[in-house]
């Protein structure tokens, strides 16, 4: 990716975008007889039967009507479950996205150039937002490279979502608003957010044509924080942004009614390319030990994030770098991907400026003062105490494990990220005594506007790797084969999912279209097994790989009961960030990685007892 990243390349970055296939609808049978299988580590003998019954009646019945209906639906569309997805999995979900659905990860750059250092805040900010507003105008002109597994080209939607994009709430359903556009379909908004001290600014990032530089920048970084600095904290209006989402729909159409200069002012802060946010406090982070910067990015002050946006960048007074990004209109590959980018441009120029000190004579950044009155400083009052009440609730453990990565376990041609995934099942399996349904990322930007498909790694193969594990009979030999068994079994299911023949999706679809004609809900649907499995969003680990570079980031758990799980893999160490619920008596994320990393050496010397 970085030697691509470097080559000026001929192909446009959305050229393919027209000859991608269209999203393929599973087939009924094969989808039912994955489900089966990927609910048998959750039920005894009895209840399986009766969900095979269940399944057997569905597929015969309604199932079978629904599947026709969905085929129906995917003909007149290039991606049938697209705008389904955006709805169920976003734009329809009630509770606070701020803390529960957005991403956040810091940024790499204290590893080297910049490690965490005050009063490096707004001069290390001017050099970061520069090489931000880059990759901006390469997205622009369409020169960031598409991305390609071998010499076939993946889905690049996504990064138009990146810049100019933000979710607008609504009484029953957001929607997202994107201003931005290629050179080649027009003008696109050139300004940015700046979030200090519960006060609003913004500025334009182009003059005459031109980017503005790094000592430019600086100037109207200084410009604000010296003036919030010296002056009272503004209301922090942004805080709005982490209530319930339908709370915040109507606090904001009041503040629209209160004086239809706040639509201006939202509109300015929704179409800007990004929000910056500066922050008050430092975030301590090392090498080895990401857990403080990764809560404080995930739940810092909420009056200078605008959690709606796509990408609030996040500059700390001690000069550490993050993001929270809205997860509705992009997948993190994507910010990953910008954070790479960003950060390979800093080791390039040892994190300094090397051009031009010259500022030109531009307008100052211009502050969005919103009316406000009793109402309104109560609500963001509330929203900020409801804010803070849960993201104290947030445990978050995210160390390095430093003995080995990629290369032993490429060595032993055990695949990293199954090796990783496998870990956690025998990880949860010690900690909790059962089996844990788990939820991990497939991407499928095989396909037009795919995103993701639900690749299930609690499978049977590799509960009886966990149970042969714990049973002092079992030989190396035995245990050693049960997870090689359990390897190949992930691999097939992840390869299957990418390329468009995973279940999940395919039995939401089912689900809806019955919602949809008016429909009694399937029993398959209210089946207890389908919940306890961890269907309709209720896996008790939510996992993805974050990649092979030096980015990572931390979501929280997708249940009460579970934990958030993000990883990122590198030839010589595996970082993880494991979220847990403190008020759950039933988790522990501390307890869960120490079990992890037991379970990295236990495999690793299953495969070579004379190596550890």
């Amino acid at each position: 990716m970085e030697n691509q990243l470097a080559k000026s390349t001929e192909e446009r970055t959305f050229q393919y975008q027209d000859s991608l296939p269209s999203l393929p609808v599973p087939s009924l049978e094969e989808s039912l007889k994955k489900y089966l299988e990927s609910v048998k580590p959750f039920a005894n003998e009895e209840e399986y039967k009766k969900t095979e019954e269940i399944v057997k009646k569905f597929k015969n019945g309604i199932g079978g009507k629904l599947h026709q209906k969905l085929l129906e639906r995917a003909k007149g569309k290039r991606n049938w479950l697209e705008e389904w997805w955006l709805n169920v999995a976003y734009l329809d979900v009630r509770m606070p996205s701020q803390l529960n659905v957005n991403f956040a990860g810091p940024s790499a750059h204290f590893e080297h150039y910049w490690p965490p250092k005050e009063d490096a805040q707004l001069e290390r900010g001017s050099i970061i937002l520069w090489h931000n507003l880059n990759y901006w105008h390469l997205l622009r002109q369409e020169k960031m490279p598409v991305h390609k597994v071998g010499s076939t080209p993946l889905d690049m939607n996504q990064f138009r979502m990146l810049f100019s994009t933000c979710k607008v709430p609504g009484v029953t359903r957001d929607s997202i608003m994107n201003y931005f556009r290629t050179e080649s379909e027009g003008r696109s908004p050139s300004h940015i957010a700046v979030l200090c001290r519960g006060r609003v600014f913004v500025f334009e990032a182009l003059c005459e044509g031109c980017l503005l530089t790094p000592p430019e920048l600086l100037r109207h970084l200084r410009y604000v924080y010296q003036k919030c600095h010296q002056e009272p904290p503004g209301p922090g209006v942004a805080a709005l942004t982490t209530e319930e989402r339908t709370r915040w729909a109507k606090a904001r159409e009041y503040l629209i009614a209160l004086d239809p200069e706040n639509l201006a002012s939202f509109e300015r802060i929704q179409s800007s390319l990004f929000v910056y946010s500066l922050e008050d406090s430092s975030a301590h982070v090392t090498p080895e030990d990401y857990s403080q910067i990764l809560a404080m990015v995930l739940t810092g002050d909420p009056t200078v994030r605008w959690g709606d946006k796509s990408y609030n960048l996040i500059s700390f007074s001690n000069g550490v770098f993050g993001c929270n990004c809205d997860h509705a209109p992009y997948d993190a590959m994507v910010m990953v991907n910008i954070a790479h980018y960003v950060d390979e441009r800093i080791v390039e120029t040892e994190g300094r400026w090397m051009g031009s000190e010259k500022v030109r004579d531009i307008p100052l950044p211009e502050e969005l003062v919103f009316t406000v009155d009793e109402k309104v400083l109560s609500d963001i009052s509330q929203a900020k105490a409801q804010f803070l009440q849960a993201a104290s609730d947030l445990q978050i453990v995210a160390p390095a494990f430093t003995s080995f990565g990629k290369k032993l376990t490429k060595k032993q041609s055990l695949h990293p990220d199954t090796f990783i995934q496998l870990a956690l099942q025998l990880a949860y399996y010690r900690l909790h005594g059962r089996p844990g349904c788990c939820y991990e990322t497939a991407m499928t930007r095989y396909f037009y506007h795919g995103r993701t498909e639900t690749m299930r790694s609690c499978t049977m193969e590799a509960v009886r790797w966990c149970q042969s594990m714990q049973d002092p009979s079992a030989s190396l030999f035995e245990r050693q084969q049960k997870m090689l068994q359990a390897f190949a079994k992930h691999n097939k299911m992840m390869k299957e999912c990418s390329a468009g023949k995973g279940f999940d999706r395919h039995l939401l679809g089912l689900s809806l279209i019955a919602k949809e004609e008016g429909l009694p809900v399937p029993e398959l649907f209210t089946d207890p097994l389908f919940t306890r499995s961890g269907g309709g969003g209720n896996f008790v680990l939510s996992t993805s790989l974050v990649g092979y570079l030096r980015i990572q980031g931390a979501v929280v758990p997708m249940v009460h009961n579970g934990y958030g799980f993000f990883y990122h893999i590198r030839d010589d160490r595996f970082i993880v960030a494991c979220s847990a619920w403190k008020s759950c008596l039933e988790t522990d994320a501390e307890k869960l990685v120490e079990q992890i990393f037991l379970a990295f050496h236990d495999m690793m010397q299953l495969m070579n007892p004379a190596h550890l």
